[in-house]
């Protein structure tokens, strides 16, 4: 007879069972990996829906027996994963040299790749996991950069970048522009080292991978704004926004491009693509703030993520006028600051008369907390600080 403890043994092992681990190539690669979608495709870099076709591809296809997904303990699965590199590589080196004389094989190998664009992309990930390592250094150079305040010292080190494999320098460039924080100073001391400023003589320097790096970057940031709602990371959006303008600053801000010339298409089509993201929320700001400062009859109640709304828009909306060189979105942005201003005014002004007549109701003492944040991003500290003084000469009166 069987036990009665079977099930609910078996039912323990599952659940226990590790879940595989997701990221491509356990992160080896992450510093050229970037989100989609991407509309425009950079040697430097490889997008993260065509890396996860081809791990899967390499795991399930060209070394299942030297690759387990299962294992729960990614550190481990890195390690085991890079000690069998060479023959890994080695074995999909083979596969796609032998499709080169087998039209079968590269029907088969499409089809398990989900595309002839992901096939096309196989030789960049094998190059880049075959110099991981050079892509670690590619960070740490551009860390040093930052640490660099001489920029005679960038103009002479630039040039020692490595450009033996051109699929390889590219990926180096995109690895490294990941880690430099003023992005600027790269096309400077390019066009310095070029002594022009002209897409025409960067290209013929040798510095596109460069500046296609900038545009890979650029492009990342755009499904990085585009989650919405209350509870949207909006320090990660506003980090992702300023992130851009620096990018694209870098590229169109220093650089002469020529009218409808590679960058310059691709810049356009950039900006756009981010603009629309942004344009729709920056209307909502002010509508936002009106609906978090709404007291309601009777039992009122603080509306906690209609005042997140609020509050997250007003830190869009800062962010936006920072940036707003780089983007399209002018109008609509002036119409939003003059009247976020204005509702502010109105909103700060009631709540501090309610606060004083009525100094024990929580309700009004938040809704005049989060206006005096909106009111400090839109207008600036010191006006926030004056606010702030006439709430607690309140509370001091009532202490």
């Amino acid at each position: 007879m069987p036990d009665a403890s079977t099930p609910q043994r078996a039912a323990s092992t599952q659940s226990r069972r590790p879940r595989p681990v997701e990221r491509p190539f356990y992160g080896l690669i992450d510093s050229i990996i970037v989100a989609d979608p991407t509309d425009f495709v950079f040697d430097g870099s490889v997008s993260h829906g065509h890396a996860q076709w081809i791990w899967t591809w390499l795991a399930r296809d060209i070394a299942p027996d030297l690759i387990d997904r299962s294992e729960a303990d990614e550190a481990l699965a890195r390690d085991l994963f890079a000690g069998h590199l060479p023959e890994i590589l080695a074995r999909a080196r083979g596969v796609y040299a032998d499709a080169a004389y087998d039209p079968e094989l590269t029907r088969r190998a499409i089809v398990q790749l989900n595309g002839e664009e992901v096939w096309g992309r196989v030789p960049a990930v094998l190059a880049a996991l075959k110099s991981r390592l050079l892509l670690e250094k590619a960070q740490e150079f551009g860390r040093a950069i930052n640490a660099m305040a001489d920029d005679a010292a960038l103009v002479a080190a630039l040039p020692s970048i490595p450009k033996t494999d051109s699929v390889v320098h590219a990926m180096f460039l995109h690895a490294m522009v990941g880690q430099v924080m003023a992005p600027h100073r790269l096309i400077v001391a390019a066009i310095k080292i070029t002594n022009a400023a002209t897409d025409a003589a960067l290209q013929r320097a040798g510095f596109t991978p460069l500046v296609e790096a900038m545009l890979a970057h650029a492009q990342a940031q755009i499904p990085v704004v585009q989650p919405i709602g209350p509870f949207a990371d909006v320090d990660l959006i506003c980090r992702a926004i300023d992130r851009f303008h620096k990018l694209m600053r870098a590229v169109g801000g220093y650089i002469e491009l020529t009218r409808m010339g590679r960058w310059a298409s691709i810049s356009a089509s950039l900006t756009t693509q981010i603009s629309e993201q942004i344009e729709p929320r920056l209307q909502h700001v002010m509508p936002d703030i009106n609906l978090s400062m709404r007291r309601r009859e009777g039992a009122d109640r603080v509306d906690s993520e209609q005042l997140l709304a609020a509050l997250n828009g007003c830190f869009l909306l800062a962010t936006v006028r920072e940036c707003r060189d780089s983007l399209a979105v002018n109008t609509t942005f002036e119409q939003a600051w003059a009247q976020v201003g204005q509702v502010l005014e109105v909103h700060v002004q009631r709540y501090l008369d309610l606060y004083r007549s009525h100094p024990h109701d929580r309700g009004i003492g938040q809704r005049l907390e989060a206006a005096i944040k909106m009111a400090e991003l839109r207008y600036n500290s010191e006006y926030a600080d004056v606010l702030r003084k006439a709430r607690e000469s309140v509370e001091r009166r009532v202490s």
